[in-house]
């Protein structure tokens, strides 16, 4: 299903794409519409019951875009439901008009804002603006809708109250030389949104943002750059107002816990004839959120840098290092400090060798906070990661072979002498895959085999996973494409349990007449008792899904 999506996006965005110049439709076609409409459809069936997924699930969709004289006026909708009996649809619907520097945003829709600010998407109303110097931004709208479902339902979501948010950004950028860019946000939950028994579990929380970044081209080979904001939050929006006046009364109330919290970075960029590298610093206070962003780690500073080159036109090496420690406030019972650090190099050997390597490393340390740390709890430990893979492609009468052969080894070690060596987790690793194109009878074919051995708290695991795959493109202009994959996998706790499962997958995509896309796939799964604890030997558990999609594409000049 994903991949019927993607190829009508892909034929979508590739009609656009061809869409004539602004003064050509003006002159020649004044009306041009295009797009694509379709729907994907999935029926699934499993003996482990409906829990982890609904029986059917149904989706129509349109990207669609118009033309008009030079305005262009791209527009998406999207229904869903998850639901056999419709309980729970879900309608999504996005407009963009747009006009020489102007654009519009309505229904569901994004915009480029800071990282520390938001990089939600909205549902609402937004313009922007932008021309090679000056550009600016307005929206309002809703930034997550309330879910009010019942606590004592198995697998029922965090309940959450609808938050509704506004926010502009003004900058100008001189073209090689500095760019500036302010924005400001403001967020707010809607405390009706919830019902009023789920109100006790979550608190609803408002903020105002303020922020700016920027970048200036020092020199040919160094360019700065920098991002910044400050939130002020409140954490429960029915807590008594604080007695405090400032410039943004008008806008947020100061309440009792409310608070105001920073983050930002600096960034030193160099570009070598023989290097080209990167220096980093970030601060993130503990509690920073703007209420606009999906998830950010905070209470944190790093430090890093980064660099690649080349050596003999052949070998292509990059590497990190990064410093990163928590408890900004020292406010934490321990510190946690963290180093990270990867080098990688990869060469073309010759036309038909290919040869990459790849180490990652990762040392983790504890150190005093509030409390002491005690010598035979303290965390430190240290992560490794080698791999090497080596791939071979060559020709024969009709034939084009490939092949490659991965083989990696991972380790957790403890480093605290206090604490045994039973902690410790070794991983070994290794993976073959070849494959062979017949382009006379235009199949595929390939097959794979990997083997993974792990080690660690007194236990031994074993996987090994094989699959074989072929495909094979027919009638005259290659519209027909059917593809057909079996795989199994064996896993074993060494004394304990074992586990088997068998998987085929078929499916066929059709293309008519280059504007109706139809596929299809069947996909079955067959396995053993899922409880890692428990030696199953058969395979009597079940999954079986069947989903049809269709997609039309079209092109309309008037």
């Amino acid at each position: 299903m994903r991949t019927a999506v993607l190829f009508c996006l892909q034929m979508f965005i590739f009609g656009v794409v061809k869409a004539q110049t602004v003064s050509e439709i003006v002159a020649n076609s004044p009306l041009i519409i295009n797009g694509v409409i379709g729907t994907q459809n999935t029926f699934r069936y499993s003996t482990s019951g409906d829990g982890f997924g609904s029986p059917l699930s149904n989706s129509v969709y349109a990207n669609v875009n118009i033309g008009l004289y030079g305005v262009t006026m791209p527009f998406s909708l999207y229904y869903t439901n998850g639901d056999l009996d419709f309980n729970h649809p879900h309608l999504a619907f996005s407009l963009s008009p747009s006009y020489k520097h102007w654009r519009g945003y309505i229904g569901l829709s994004s915009m480029d804002f800071s990282t520390y600010i938001m990089n939600m998407s909205f549902n609402g109303v937004g313009v922007e603006y932008k021309d090679d110097r000056y550009n600016g931004a307005f929206f309002y709208g809703c930034l997550r809708h309330a879910v009010n479902a019942s606590m004592s339902e198995v697998y029922a979501p965090s309940p959450q109250y609808k938050r509704m948010g506004w926010g502009f950004k003004v900058g100008y950028t001189e073209k090689d030389i500095y760019y500036v860019n302010v924005y400001f946000l403001r967020a707010y939950d809607n405390i009706s949104s919830l019902n009023e028994s789920l109100r006790s579990y979550v608190s609803p929380k408002e903020s105002f943002v303020v922020g700016v970044n920027g970048g200036y081209h020092a020199t040919s080979w160094l360019s700065l750059s920098a991002n910044a904001a400050t939130s002020f939050l409140t954490t429960d929006t029915r807590d008594a107002e604080a007695a405090v006046t400032g410039f943004f009364d008008n806008i947020f109330d100061t309440r009792l816990s409310s608070l105001s919290r920073f983050a930002g970075d600096l960034n030193a960029h160099f570009s070598l004839p023989f290097l080209k590298a990167s220096l980093s610093y970030k601060y993130v206070q503990p509690e920073y959120n703007s209420l606009a962003t999906y998830y950010m780690p905070n209470n944190y500073q790093s430090v890093g840098v980064t660099a690649n080159t080349f050596l003999f036109k052949k070998v292509a090496l990059s590497g990190a290092l990064s410093l990163q420690s928590d408890n900004l406030s020292d406010e934490q019972l321990y510190t946690t400090h963290g180093c990270f650090y990867n080098i990688c190099a990869s060469a073309r050997l010759t036309d038909q060798l290919g040869l990459s390597a790849m180490y990652n490393g990762y040392v983790q340390r504890q150190t005093n906070g509030v409390e002491r740390v005690n010598d035979s709890t303290r965390v430190h430990r240290r992560m490794s990661s080698y791999s090497i893979t080596p791939s071979y492609s060559f020709e024969t009468e009709g034939l084009s072979h490939s092949v490659s052969l991965s083989v990696n080894h991972t380790d957790n070690v403890n480093l605290n002498d206090y604490i045994s060596d039973n902690y410790d987790v070794r991983t070994n690793a290794v993976g073959l895959s070849y494959s062979v194109d017949v382009p006379s009878v235009d199949m595929f074919f390939g097959a794979s085999l990997s083997h993974q051995k792990t080690v660690g708290y007194d236990a031994e695991y074993r996987s090994c996973v094989c699959t074989l795959s072929a495909s094979r493109s027919m009638l005259e202009d290659h519209s027909l494409n059917v593809n057909a994959s079996f795989s199994f996998c064996d896993n074993k706790i060494k004394g304990q349990s074992g586990n088997f499962t068998l998987g085929i997958d078929l499916s066929a995509s059709y293309q008519y007449k280059k504007d109706h896309m139809f596929s299809a796939n069947i996909g079955l799964n067959k396995y053993g008792n899922v409880i890692p604890v428990y030696d199953t030997s058969d395979i009597s558990g079940t999954d079986f899904t069947v989903s049809f999609n269709y997609a039309y594409i079209f092109s309309i000049v008037r």
